[in-house]
């Protein structure tokens, strides 16, 4: 009777054990999960800052082309080429 009575309580303490053992784990969970949540935020913030670095730097660059720096002066050309096909397809449109 006595080793049957120190078999359930050695069950009991591994059961206590694993409990303890799956909230300590759940906890981990959460803040893993709200870590993984800010974490994410924060890269599409630095995702849209660089997209607005890029535009920003694009335009510099088609300024400095177009204020006469000899550097860009291919790419300023092809852009206005660009620019006028389109200014000429949406007048081809309006006008149908």
């Amino acid at each position: 009777m006595s080793e049957l009575v120190q078999i359930v309580d050695s069950l009991e303490n591994k059961i206590s054990k694993m409990l303890h053992k799956l909230d300590m784990l759940h906890l981990a969970n959460e803040r893993l999960e709200i870590e993984l949540v800010s974490i994410k935020s924060e890269k599409e913030t630095v995702n849209s800052s660089v997209s607005e670095w890029e535009e920003k730097y694009n335009s510099l660059k088609l300024a400095n082309s177009m204020l006469g720096s000899n550097t860009n002066k291919t790419e300023a050309k092809l852009k206005i080429n660009t620019l006028i096909r389109e200014l000429d397809h949406c007048i081809a449109q309006l006008s149908e």
